[in-house]
């Protein structure tokens, strides 16, 4: 755990000149499965792509063993992201629909293992995907012949065959059946633990999140908003938006989770937290303040016009929210 793969700093992203991704920062072990939630819209996605610079950063920096990724060149860029790797959320859409499975599949090989021939990229292509639960003789077969859950098989096995040290998980099962998620999951960890791959796991699914997560990064119009493992981040959300996200998954997932403000010391009634149902403001508003407040049963005049920072709040455990000290202190006594 003491190896830092990948290092992103004041990270920021930009579209039509509105900051869709702001001054987010983290690191990632060898190894360690970072978890990403937050609602849509919320930036996730776009920081995946960010990070393999899929969409062009408009600031900030991302270190993959040291080495800055935003300003290398197209060729060494190429070569670093035979290490990182992403898994997309729609399985079928990620797959050239002319080429075959065992086509697809063989392409990183091709790509980044020319000096291999035939018979030696056909073997660990038919080799993996056998790992992921599919058997040789789908290589021939196209991917509008499969099921989605089959077709993210197929991307996750694409995805591993390089056997890379970072895999990111962009909603990777936020589209199949119900049936199959767990499935996927698991296979997943198999293979994170087989192959000791880190993953950056993104879903707005927070039964999932909690299974195959170590840390879990909250994040709220772009921005960090709470940060700290998952063991401390369940049992002691502090901040408003991770509560609201706990309550509203509660009755799909089963997860229980105190609001963060369960006996406030002050004398008056602590305000209910804001359903989720309240939409979000557009990107276009004005960012001044916290962008949480007017969906926040917790405002106060502060959050109009001071952007909370994002502070330890407990040890491990940052939260951008001006009265995270509050929270912190209205735990109840074990």
């Amino acid at each position: 755990m003491s190896d830092i793969l990948l290092r992103v700093r004041n990270l920021q992203v930009e579209f039509d000149r509105r900051a869709v991704l702001r001054d987010v920062s983290f690191d990632l072990h060898a190894g360690e499965t970072l978890g990403l939630v937050g609602e849509s819209g919320s930036g996730k996605s776009t920081l995946a792509r960010a990070i393999l610079r899929l969409v062009s950063a408009s600031g900030g920096s991302v270190r993959w063993h040291g080495e800055e990724i935003l300003t290398s060149t197209p060729a060494r860029l190429r070569a670093l992201r035979r290490g990182m790797q992403i898994i997309f959320q729609n399985p079928l859409s990620s797959l050239n629909p002319r080429m075959s499975v065992a086509d697809a599949v063989a392409e990183p090989l091709e790509i980044f293992e020319p000096q291999l021939d035939g018979a030696a990229r056909r073997a660990r292509v038919f080799s993996m995907l056998e790992r992921v639960g599919l058997n040789s003789e789908v290589g021939s077969r196209y991917p509008h012949e499969f099921s989605g859950g089959q077709c993210q098989r197929i991307g996750i096995a694409r995805a591993m065959i390089l056997n890379p040290q970072l895999l990111i998980c962009d909603e990777p099962v936020s589209s199949l059946d119900v049936s199959i998620q767990g499935q996927i999951v698991n296979l997943l960890s198999d293979l994170q633990n087989e192959f000791g791959t880190a993953m950056l796991f993104i879903s707005h699914n927070l039964a999932v999140v909690r299974y195959v997560s170590r840390r879990i990064m909250v994040i709220y119009r772009g921005r960090c908003v709470e940060s700290t493992t998952r063991d401390e981040l369940f049992s002691n959300p502090l901040h408003p938006y991770t509560s609201a996200l706990f309550a509203a998954a509660a009755p799909l997932d089963a997860i229980s989770a105190p609001a963060p403000a369960v006996a406030m010391r002050s004398a008056r009634a602590s305000p209910p937290v804001v359903a989720l149902s309240s939409p979000a403001a557009p990107y276009a508003d004005p960012l001044a303040g916290c962008a949480y407040r007017s969906r926040c049963g917790y405002a106060i005049a502060a959050c109009a016009t001071i952007e909370p920072a994002l502070q330890e709040v407990v040890p491990g455990h940052v939260a951008a929210c001006h009265r995270a000290r509050e929270f912190r202190d209205a735990r109840p006594v074990s």
